[in-house]
């Protein structure tokens, strides 16, 4: 994984300095809200409901031991004991006091962590392929490629102040794990029929209010120019992006607006102009970041057979465990999402657990994924069934990956001012309630959000369950039929909205329909899409 060079850790302690001293001041009250309003947030500091939230950047997902135990220590010092790991692969933390975030950003430091851009209208935390560098169908890691564009974005000077916040994605597969079509750019590292690599931009997804799939306006820009091309869209965007209504701000409203047709020309047309002035980072940088990637030292000649005899344990690995690129090697996703828990929580003890046995186990490696879970990438299959048994004892051996128990949901009006609709009570009841059917379901993503503003990615869920207001009242509207991987769709809302009781019955009744229509080994999304939305109706509605 990437470490901090000289210029990377004096910038982020710099910031912490400067932040202390603006913090100061806030609680001295020579610094009014609306001032320190913009400065808190680009340190990734909310004011929620009940208190502060912090939310810590995780580029691309991926930590070691060391920063993971600082995370659990956080927890403990500045929290209630525990984390919130997010759907941007970062963590965030609810109970955060004021006058103790100086310290906490300290403390991240001194690993090498920060929280620049979790918040604002800027670059926010780009994401990547849980799996990078163990996977075998990717045509080369995605991270080096990420780590490009952290450095690239951090703190860029043109695009602190964009009309809105902005997203990007990166992918070298065929298989998107990152739901790379519904961000602001999506870009899949890809080869041409020379074995040349190249980077297909899609660009304008994003869910929230409206929600829309980014076309490809370029599928094959080399290599080389990534970031000048990524410069060009920001630059369009920045141009032209509406700053006089929040609501239409985002790049995919620009898009739909000018069309792709129009967008893409001037992106073309700027990217001509870019290309004259030499912005691209030189080859040798890319080389050098390439090297913190490089894989580690993996044995040869190991066994690649697993010992199935205990069958929780076969489970448990035919479930959560995916087939590594290098024989005797198994890449792991803890869930953190036992039955009944809160998606995405981890004790302070776990937190450290995890990167303990990332030390013992994965070459002292991690990976947040989007889904809200932790992949161990690179474990050797001798070594599975010892580290299951751990994670087993210690609440993390659920084997509910991609079933309807792993779903992703947002903090909800338990902590967020945004809210309309809490989804905490309403994901622990459905996980509850589908449990003992879990297995006979079989693959199912399920994504709940407190609002309109789709932290929970309800979009994209095969079921996805939106909360809303009704004077008053929370709400909840069911969405049958998205899916964020490379057939990207929408969820349709299926009618008339439920009460907190009444979406875990609906949702228990969309499941029973498939059951008694699917056919063979499908899916439940593939079966919605073969029989339509008309069969849920009636169950659901009558």
């Amino acid at each position: 994984m990437y470490k901090y060079d000289q210029y990377d850790q004096a910038m982020v302690d710099t910031r912490v300095e400067e932040f202390r001293d603006q913090v100061r001041r806030r609680l001295e009250g020579h610094l009014p809200e609306e001032a320190f309003r913009p400065l808190r947030l680009m340190n990734g500091l909310y004011l929620q409901l009940h208190a502060y939230m912090l939310r810590v950047a995780v580029p691309y997902g991926t930590l070691n031991s060391a920063q993971m135990k600082v995370l659990g220590d956080i927890a403990d010092k500045y929290d209630r004991g525990y984390g919130h790991f997010t759907t941007r692969q970062n963590i965030q933390y609810n109970w955060i006091k004021l006058e103790e975030a100086p310290d906490i950003l300290a403390d991240l430091a001194r690993v090498e962590m920060h929280a620049f851009q979790t918040s604002g209208n800027c670059i926010r935390n780009t994401t990547s392929d849980q799996y990078a560098g163990a996977a075998a169908d990717e045509v080369v890691d995605p991270r080096p490629y990420a780590e490009l564009i952290r450095q690239w974005s951090t703190v860029h000077p043109e695009f602190n102040f964009l009309p809105r916040k902005f997203k990007m994605a990166v992918i070298a597969s065929d298989t998107d794990r990152a739901a790379m079509r519904l961000h602001d750019i999506g870009i899949q590292i890809v080869k041409n029929e020379a074995g040349e690599l190249g980077a297909a931009f899609y660009v304008g997804g994003g869910m929230g209010r409206t929600p829309m799939i980014a076309p490809c306006i370029n599928a094959f820009v080399p290599i080389g120019q990534m970031i000048t091309y990524s410069e060009a869209c920001l630059r369009v965007y920045n141009r032209h992006g509406r700053r006089d209504n929040k609501y239409k701000a985002r790049i995919k409203i620009l898009i739909h607006e000018l069309g792709k047709d129009e967008y893409t020309r001037q992106v073309e047309a700027e990217f001509a102009h870019l290309l004259t002035q030499n912005i691209e980072p030189p080859a040798e940088e890319l080389e050098r970041i390439k090297a913190f990637f490089a894989d580690p030292p993996f044995e040869t000649g190991i066994t690649d057979e697993l010992d199935r005899s205990d069958a929780a344990f076969a489970r448990w690995a035919d479930t959560n465990c995916l087939a590594h690129k290098q024989p005797g090697y198994i890449a792991v996703t803890i869930s953190l999402k036992p039955v009944g828990g809160i998606p995405g929580d981890a004790s302070a003890d776990q937190i450290r657990l995890m990167g303990e046995l990332a030390r013992q186990y994965s070459f002292d490696e991690l990976r947040v994924t989007h889904a809200q879970n932790i992949v161990l990438p690179h474990v050797r299959k001798a070594d599975l069934y010892a580290l299951w048994q751990i994670l087993d004892a210690n609440g993390l051996g659920t084997p509910n990956l991609d079933h309807i128990g792993d779903m992703i949901a947002c903090p909800g009006l338990d902590y967020c001012s945004l809210a309309n609709a809490r989804s905490i009570p309403v994901a622990q009841k459905i996980s509850e309630r589908l449990a003992p059917r879990e297995a006979e379901i079989g693959e199912l993503k399920l994504k709940i959000s407190g609002c309109i503003n789709a932290c929970g990615h309800h979009h994209a869920g095969h079921i996805g369950i939106l909360g809303v207001d009704r004077k008053g009242v929370e709400n909840y509207q069911l969405l049958l039929g998205g899916c964020e991987g490379a057939d990207t769709s929408l969820g349709q809302i299926t009618g008339p909205g439920f009460d907190e009781d009444g979406i875990v019955g609906a949702v228990e009744k969309a499941t029973e329909v498939y059951l008694a229509n699917k056919q063979g080994e499908e899916r439940f999304l593939d079966t919605y899409r073969r029989i339509g939305m008309a069969p849920f109706k009636e169950a659901l509605y009558g």
